[in-house]
């Protein structure tokens, strides 16, 4: 049998957009294949259904000739699996799991799990329940090599660990590689699927953009080569070529080519007439080549939405809209009235406050000019008595 693991048309929506989507690949005997994207695009939801954990809503997956779902039991006697969420059994430490791991699959001998061990340089004597999460990694890595079984299912395998074990990790995937079994593992970080893979999907929005093949991203014969030029003159010179400039940085007399393999030679020997800064090959990676790909799909998409946009619409979908349009309006209204309900309702006492306010200000004020008449009257009978004794103006 040729492809170990078959995905066909395999959909499980959650609602919202969520899930995976009408995915189809294959991984095939002896292939390590990868699954790349960001958290929540569909890689453990995908995992799981390999291991059958999850049914499909609509589509299937097959191991080795098995229906995941209806024959997951026989399906673990060929698979070992390393979750992306680890739990363990109530055991007290690690050597008493790998003892109870052996037991179970039947393990006459422990020597490659004490190689394994020491590769990690995992403290097995640790208690379970105390230990990191990058030994509790360790662990799970172990418990699943120490099985030494056809196909290796990892979720995200190398989470907590550090750096330099996490390159001992990949040496011992190699190892596994090179026995002729088939890996399949999901991750994040494109350079360790780079190292170990022979093929990656990528995974975006619970759909599978693409799959690049490993060997066509190495042998990539399109090259990128960045340039500085030692004076302006120059670099302004070069630009006159017309070679594929994909970056432009006059600020340092600065570009970025694009060339193939069969015309690098007559790039040196252009370059030898100027004088040169630097000039070093930007590679080209699987994250350089799955950025393009998204760029694209975005296109795509936007391409998508403008045609849908530009098209005539027709008169049941114009009164859709118009009718989509009241019922907007009138949730908005209903929503202003309650506001304006509530406040009305929470600020009562502060209302009442204000016009208690108001009319003790309205009090004063008429008290105020009162007092005022009152004294001018008095005023002017002072003033009449006084004019009438013939005294002098008040």
């Amino acid at each position: 049998m040729d492809s170990i693991i078959i995905a066909q048309h395999l959909t499980k929506d959650y609602g919202e957009g969520k899930g995976i989507f009408d995915l189809n690949f294959e991984v095939k005997k002896g292939e390590t294949f990868g699954f790349v994207g960001t958290n929540g695009s569909g890689k453990t939801t995908t995992i799981r259904h390999i291991m059958g954990f999850l049914k499909p809503q609509s589509g299937s997956v097959t191991v080795m000739g098995l229906d995941a779902w209806k024959d997951s039991c026989e399906i673990k006697k060929y698979v070992e699996y390393v979750p992306g969420e680890i739990a363990f059994p109530d055991l007290n430490d690690g050597n008493t799991f790998f003892k109870a791991q052996a037991e179970l699959l039947g393990l006459k001998s422990m020597d490659y799990a004490n190689y394994l061990v020491d590769k990690l340089q995992l403290d097995p004597s640790a208690n379970l329940k105390r230990m990191s999460k990058g030994m509790k990694q360790k662990t799970a890595i172990v418990a699943a090599f120490m099985a030494d079984k056809d196909i290796l299912i990892l979720d995200e395998p190398s989470t907590g660990l550090d750096p330099l074990m996490r390159e001992t990790f990949l040496e011992l995937l190699l190892e596994e590689k090179a026995k002729g079994k088939t890996i399949l593992m999901s991750s994040q970080m494109f350079d360790e699927l780079e190292q170990v893979c022979d093929r990656v999907a990528l995974i975006y929005n619970g759909r599978i953009v693409d799959i690049a093949t490993m060997s066509e991203i190495r042998g990539n014969q399109n090259k990128s080569y960045k340039i500085e030029f030692t004076t302006r003159e120059d670099y302004l010179k070069f630009k006159r070529l017309k070679y594929e400039i994909v970056r432009d940085q006059e600020k340092y007399n600065q570009v970025t080519i694009k060339i193939t393999d069969k015309d690098i030679n007559r790039l040196f020997n252009v370059l030898k007439n100027y004088k040169l800064k630097f000039m070093a090959e930007v590679k080209f990676n699987l994250e350089k080549h799955f950025k393009n790909v998204l760029a694209e799909e975005y296109a795509r998409q936007e391409s998508e939405v403008k045609n849908i946009d530009d098209q005539p619409k027709t008169k049941k979908e114009m009164k859709q809209e118009k009718r989509h349009e009241k019922q907007e309006i009138k949730k908005q209204e209903k929503k202003e009235d309650l506001e304006a309900k509530n406040e009305k309702f929470f600020n009562k006492p502060m209302v009442k406050a204000q016009k208690r306010e108001d009319k003790q200000q309205i009090r004063e004020i008429k008290s105020l000019k009162k007092d005022v008449l009152k004294s001018d009257k008095r005023y002017r009978k002072i003033r009449k008595r006084e004019e009438k004794k013939g005294g002098k103006d008040v």
